[in-house]
């Protein structure tokens, strides 16, 4: 591509043109935890009783529990997206690199999917 110049062996590389939708999706995620964790604290605030057979009542209702699971997957897919760009800053080996975003691919499933299950389950009728 370029005559062996500095500039002209750089020329036509640029960027990967990840960063910006990366970037995107992040703040788009934080504005979802903003909005549903408003809806979360206000609910709570106009609970009055915090017992255990209150609050699995007014999780019981379809916006409440539809809010709740919404909650659980924005945070989480935003906890992923935080820590993966910092795995990738900060940690250099590929294997390692590797092994670090799998086994926290892994754990993001795995906590969202409990919480999720556990929301679903109180929903649904059955008690912990």
């Amino acid at each position: 591509m370029g005559n062996g110049t500095p500039i002209g062996r750089v020329r036509g590389l640029g960027t990967a043109h990840e960063g910006a939708h990366h970037w995107i999706v992040h703040r788009m995620t934080a504005i979802g935890n903003l909005v549903v964790m408003s809806y979360l604290l206000v609910s709570l605030a106009l609970l009055g009783d915090y017992g255990h057979a209150s609050v699995v009542e007014w999780l019981s209702s379809p916006l409440a529990a539809t809010a709740i699971i919404l909650l659980v997957i924005s945070v989480f897919w935003h906890a992923r997206m935080g820590l993966q760009v910092l795995v990738e800053d900060y940690l250099h080996e590929p294997g390692t690199k590797l092994a670090i975003l799998a086994a926290l691919n892994l754990a993001i499933i795995g906590g969202g999917a409990f919480a999720i299950f556990s929301v679903a389950t109180l929903a649904f009728g059955r008690t912990a």
